[in-house]
């Protein structure tokens, strides 16, 4: 990406109190034409929303939520976000394809990664969602043992997020190798068992089958795929659907 385009990340910035999604807001600031960069922050949001049609719960003032409008964006646009989230986060987090950022040996999340947008028009909206000054032990009782946050205070947020515009600048404008190259040392699925093409045990996948197949995750391929070594010897390699941990939720 040429630089003048990653220069521009972040402006301009509409900041909001309180908004419905800030995905949606930035959706609607592409569509009218907004330029490359322009991002939305919001101190709340009431339907965040994550892959899957999920929400993303955050109590008000607890987590840095932005969504970048992106003009020709990179394919591996939400996995370079992950990585760029544990850049800020340091050498404890990890990526779990495709869109999270987890962290500790059952892989809570502390953020997520959404990428919504019309490739026929040449662009894409990048949610970042990461929690910051979340009380874990505040969160409802079946959220606890699946969440994770950096548990600073809400005067962190500002900062963290100047962080990441830096680091989403930098691995914007690396050669894909490189970025390759970190995400492969973060995959939080590699050598676990998984299921996909079914559902999981919170959440039913969009082919809404039960069964779904079985493999152990064998690593990220150039694509950005998701290499799974099926219990049959064959190798599959996933582009979307839905991934559950045979062992972690």
């Amino acid at each position: 990406m040429p630089d003048a385009e990653t220069d521009s990340l972040g402006h301009p910035r509409v900041h909001l109190r309180r908004t419905d999604s800030t995905n949606e807001r930035a959706r609607q600031l592409a569509i009218a034409g907004a330029p490359h960069g322009t991002v939305v922050t919001a101190e709340e949001q009431s339907a965040g929303r994550g892959r899957q049609g999920r929400s993303w719960l955050a109590p008000p003032h607890s987590a840095l939520l932005c969504s970048f409008v992106l003009r020709d964006p990179n394919p591996l646009l939400s996995l370079i976000a992950g990585v760029a989230v544990c850049d800020v986060v340091g050498d404890a987090a990890r990526v779990k394809w495709p869109n999270d950022v987890v962290v500790g040996s059952n892989l809570r999340k502390l953020a997520g990664t959404l990428v919504e947008g019309r490739p026929q028009a040449g662009w894409a909206v990048l949610g970042i969602g990461l929690n910051v000054a979340v009380r874990v032990e505040q969160l409802p009782a079946e959220l606890r043992g699946r969440t994770a946050s950096l548990e600073l205070e809400p005067s962190a947020i500002e900062p963290i997020f100047e962080r990441l515009l830096e680091a989403l600048v930098t691995r914007l404008a690396e050669p894909v190798d490189t970025t390759l190259k970190a995400l492969r040392a973060r995959d939080a699925l590699y050598g676990r068992d998984v299921v996909w093409g079914g559902h999981g045990p919170q959440s039913q996948s969009e082919h809404g089958s039960n069964k779904g197949e079985r493999g152990r995750a064998q690593g990220i391929d150039d694509k950005g795929q998701l290499l799974v070594r099926r219990e049959d010897g064959g190798t599959t390699a996933l582009s979307a659907g839905e991934v559950h941990l045979e062992s972690v939720g």
